[in-house]
């Protein structure tokens, strides 16, 4: 799952969370735990606290922790949260002047946005509290 190391150290991270919700975990703790950096976490961990999955104190008894009970956070939660695409989409290019290479681009690019939003659907069944029970 190091395909996209962001969505790795979220997942891997919160799956480690559920096991006691309402512990506070320093970003550096996380960090020594997942092999990167205090400011990574950080980084990542703040596009979870925006989408509501995440609070966070400052402060020498500060950390994170849990906003939601782990039932009701979806892997398909934390993917949309960290805002990014596991599926290449082709995004805004130039149209190209061959007609079939037009054609193509368009189908491709359609075939792509059902991979993800199918991705998405299969991400939304299971939580990170199922995740940890098969830990």
């Amino acid at each position: 799952m190091k395909r996209n190391s962001r969505l790795s150290l979220a997942l891997h991270t919160l799956g480690h969370m559920a096991g006691d919700p309402q512990r506070m975990r320093t970003s550096a703790d996380i960090a020594e735990h997942a092999g990167t950096n205090p400011v990574v976490v950080r980084r990542v961990l703040g596009k979870l606290r925006e989408a509501g999955l995440l609070t966070s104190e400052k402060g020498h008894s500060g950390g994170w922790c849990l906003a939601r009970e782990p039932e009701q956070i979806t892997l398909a939660d934390v993917y949309l949260a960290l805002d990014e695409s596991l599926v290449a989409t082709g995004g805004e290019e130039e149209t190209p002047a061959c007609s079939v290479e037009h054609v193509l681009q368009r189908k491709v690019a359609s075939v792509l946005e059902e991979i993800e939003r199918s991705l998405i659907e299969r991400l939304a069944v299971t939580t990170i509290a199922e995740v940890r029970e098969h830990g």
